[in-house]
């Protein structure tokens, strides 16, 4: 059975409710200059005597409210994120420690290049190493994220065709890739034609065959797929693309899978797109900030966004003569404090320590699959990679569903997994567990889903109106959704 780990729970009142008139958290000293008429100075209009609503509290009140909020929030720092796809996993604090060195954090984007010689070479690096890990030859560190690097790419392959004199229109997808590969080829102006899978979960061969014409600019692939499955035949994949003028082009989402162990290069990928964010371990979610650098082959190299770092006798600087580039994606040259914090986890590992990662991942990945399975539905035999992949199929017979079993691990202290995606997958439960979990915290979250298996049989009433010792009970999240409530309302308020 599952042990349900309990957190502290009390009761917290709004600042708002425990304000009282004239209470204040500060003394002002007194006024050392001749004092000024507000309105006189500034003029009516913007001069109010009160803030409505404003609550008055003490310091201390304001301090243990916040610190006991703070207490509340689920973080990598508390627990596990087994989210599939998003490769949540802890994140050194060397990288954090690196990233606010004094040269390194007060940097400012405008000070001139013989004064950003440090962060021209930290850049420099980082796209050596990458373009290694990936077996590609240049890389662009300037998108922003994982979607912003999938339109870059895609950008590239346009210039590079159009030079060609050979303009296409048409974008292939499977239906194992992530959700955002499909909206970026319509961004790009692309129209997208959809790939499906075998029964293995990979791409169907013989359909792609038949699919690519001289109207195919390039297939979006992500390997490993949405499903934790390798593409065993991308090689041949790559060969059919080539052979009628395509490009292959690779969501390189799912590589903390292949680091030290393959590279998309080799396998036939002509672009490509890398999640600092998550493969090379810096904070993200919330929003962000994240980093998605594009790693291409030579004959796309000349198509990259401005500027380039170059080397000169001078030292690095940037290059902005390069006449068949798309121009720029970003402002200045991407999110630096990512690009730092990657290149001192890609340091601070090596080439053993980044290969060993991917093998803890891949492994941790197959022992929950395997402590899971029985309890379980499994829609595909392949083997897993960083990821397994379960669908609700089992637990539906007794009217509980993927999102019920999620609420319901939230009770035993776990963050939930990816619900009801990849969408090939009914009823689908995305579990990665990173190389960062070590086997006590995997059993535990085994025992925790093992239970909630038990429990789907035995009281499903009692999974389907989980989480039962949270704060707030399960909300109504199309409501939530579509009438959030943004403001504080007073009681009778609606």
């Amino acid at each position: 059975m599952g042990r349900i780990r309990q957190h502290q729970a009390l009761e917290e009142r709004l600042l708002f409710e425990r304000s009282s008139p004239g209470k204040i958290g500060y003394q002002l000293p007194a006024l050392d200059v001749p004092p000024v008429d507000p309105e006189r100075a500034l003029g009516s209009v913007h001069v109010r005597e009160e803030i409505p609503g404003f609550p008055e509290v003490s310091e201390v009140e304001v301090i243990r409210h916040f610190t006991r909020l703070s207490s509340w929030n689920y973080a990598i720092d508390s627990g596990m994120y087994p989210l599939g796809s998003c490769t949540m996993k802890y994140n050194p604090r060397l990288n954090e420690a690196v990233a606010r060195i004094d040269g390194i954090i007060d940097a400012h984007p405008y000070q001139p290049e013989c004064l950003a010689q440090g962060m021209l070479e930290i850049q420099r690096t980082l796209e050596a190493y990458l373009a290694e890990i990936c077996g590609m030859d240049a890389v662009t560190l300037q998108p922003a994220a994982g979607a912003h690097g999938e339109l870059t790419g895609l950008l590239l392959i346009r210039a590079y065709l159009e030079s060609r004199g050979d303009a296409r229109r048409v974008v292939l997808i499977p239906d194992s890739a992530h959700g955002t590969n499909p909206a970026t080829a319509s961004i790009a102006g692309y129209e997208v034609v959809e790939i499906p899978s075998n029964r293995l979960g990979m791409i169907d061969l013989a359909t792609l065959r038949d699919a690519v014409d001289d109207s195919v600019a390039a297939l979006m692939v992500t390997n490993p797929n949405t499903v934790g499955i390798f593409e065993q035949d991308i090689a041949e994949v790559a060969a059919a693309l080539h052979e009628r003028g395509a490009q292959l082009y690779m969501d390189g989402a799912n590589m903390n899978a292949l680091v030290g162990i393959a590279r998309p290069g080799d396998f036939g990928v002509d672009v490509m797109h890398l999640n600092l964010h998550k493969t090379f371990s810096t904070p993200h979610g919330g929003g962000g900030p994240g980093a998605g650098p594009v790693a291409v082959k030579r004959h796309l190299e000349p198509h990259l966004p401005l500027p380039r770092i170059r080397a000169a006798e001078s030292g690095l600087s940037f290059d902005w003569d390069r006449p068949a580039s798309i121009g720029r994606v970003r402002a200045f040259y991407g999110n630096f404090g990512v690009l730092v914090r990657a290149l001192a986890y890609i340091l601070a590992h090596g080439g053993d320590g980044l290969r060993n990662a991917t093998v803890d991942a891949v492994l941790n990945a197959n022992y929950i699959r395997k402590g899971l399975e029985g309890r379980y539905e499994l829609p595909y035999e392949a083997p897993s990679m960083h990821e397994c992949i379960f669908s609700d199929s089992r637990q539906a017979k007794h009217g509980v569903k993927t999102g019920d079993i999620a609420k319901r691990l939230i009770d035993y202290g776990f963050h939930p997994y990816t619900v009801s995606f990849p969408l090939i997958v009914r009823g689908a439960l995305m579990i990665e567990p990173t190389e960062t979990e070590s086997k006590h915290e995997l059993d535990e979250f085994i025992a925790a889903m093992r239970s909630i298996a038990e429990e789907a049989e035995r009281d499903p009433d009692l999974i389907r109106r989980s989480p039962v010792t949270t704060r707030t009970s399960r909300v109504d999240e199309t409501r939530a959704a579509r009438k959030p409530i943004l403001k504080w309302q007073s009681a009778g308020q609606e």
